[in-house]
């Protein structure tokens, strides 16, 4: 269902069970977290999500769910925050490359990483009306924040899916793409990020979060970067950054602190 591989210091986790669009039950989110633990223990420097088959991942795999007997929050809550939280504090860069369609769950998963490149045909929104569901895994921050509460309600009750063109026009997600050039862009983004000041680069992602999460202005924020910047100068990319401008060369970074 997971496959995690390692080349060059870029992890690859790929969901594979295309003849479910990929969904995720509790034993497949269980496999995630911990090709994502297995991914840290590695060192890696990058990482990269995908999906087999004709898309993302279609949500939570609810195939042999019992709504009468479903312990939902106790999956959610239990499960899928948990996992959530694991990949967005990922010590590395995480890209995502996304087709097809991405819902629920499988929203929450590019909700979670850091740069998503999306199919300009992927489908993404909130579909769960046809159930008597409502959206998950973060939907609704993501939509309100970038889209605004108007057009966030319109989404989920009318239940109309936005393609990855249109996602990304709204701010949603980083990159749409034709739907051939998704993956091989994603995993050039991510040999390039392998190859940066990982330190550096994990000090703009704690930024990112801090103000995302904690609602800073622009004074507090401008502060906690002053406070990473004098943190970064101990380190031996930091160091090689100036020394290679100086010398006029490119740098070689290691990416340890």
């Amino acid at each position: 269902m997971i496959d995690l591989s390692i080349d060059g210091g870029v992890a690859e986790i790929a969901l594979v069970a295309p003849e479910r669009r990929n969904a995720l039950d509790e034993s497949a989110i269980a496999e995630l977290s911990e090709a994502y633990a297995e991914a840290e223990r590695a060192g890696v420097r990058a990482l990269v999500l995908r999906g087999e088959g004709k898309g993302f991942c279609a949500g939570r795999d609810i195939s042999r769910v019992d709504p009468r007997e479903d312990d939902v929050e106790g999956f959610l809550a239990g499960r899928v925050q948990p996992l959530l939280e694991r990949m967005s504090a990922f010590p590395a860069p995480t890209f995502a490359a996304a087709h097809g369609a991405a819902l629920g769950v499988g929203l929450g998963l590019l909700i979670a990483t850091d740069v998503v490149y999306v199919a300009e045909s992927a489908k993404l929104g909130s579909p769960f009306a046809a159930l008597g569901a409502t959206l998950d895994s973060g939907g609704h921050a993501l939509f309100v924040e970038r889209l605004g509460a108007h057009r966030t309600l319109d989404l989920i009750y009318s239940g109309r899916l936005m393609t990855g063109a249109e996602a990304v026009a709204a701010g949603l997600f980083s990159q749409a793409l034709p739907d051939d050039e998704v993956l091989d862009a994603t995993r050039a983004a991510a040999a390039r990020a392998a190859e940066g000041p990982t330190q550096a680069f994990l000090a703009s992602k704690r930024l990112v979060a801090a103000i995302r999460d904690e609602r800073l202005g622009l004074w507090r924020s401008m502060a906690d970067e002053n406070r990473a910047q004098a943190a970064l100068c101990d380190t031996a990319d930091y160091r090689e950054g100036f020394a290679a401008f100086q010398q006029k060369r490119p740098p070689v970074f290691t990416g340890r602190g």
